[in-house]
């Protein structure tokens, strides 16, 4: 699955849908890693943690209506995000991969979403 921004620029293109209880609570914790363009997208999703993660991720909470609602770059092990009470998706990616390549209020969409 890819995440598209409202220009057309694919910002992750190698993304996992974690739907289940199960899925989004383990989320990426038996990851070491991630490539540039990896991760996951979870649903639904208003606040995430970094506890127990081996490694910093970028995030981008965004909206049933597919309006980017906050993204947190770099963070580190060991933390937890603002709840997003708005929020029904959240990607989470490697970190320092986004660079500031997508902002709050963007439109984005996910390719080969079901």
């Amino acid at each position: 699955m890819k995440l598209v921004d409202d220009k057309g620029n694919i910002i992750a293109d190698k993304l996992e849908m974690k739907d289940s209880f199960l899925g989004r609570l383990t989320g990426l914790l038996s990851r070491s890693g991630l490539k540039d363009g990896e991760g996951i997208i979870l649903n639904p999703c208003t606040q995430i943690h970094t506890f127990f993660m081996r490694f910093n991720i970028d995030v981008i909470f965004i909206s049933k209506d597919f309006k980017v609602i906050a993204v947190k770059e770099d963070i580190p092990p060991w933390r937890l995000s603002p709840l997003y009470l708005k929020a029904k998706y959240t990607v989470e990616v490697n970190g320092r991969y986004l660079k500031g390549r997508i902002k709050e209020g963007q439109s984005v969409r996910f390719e080969g979403l079901i």
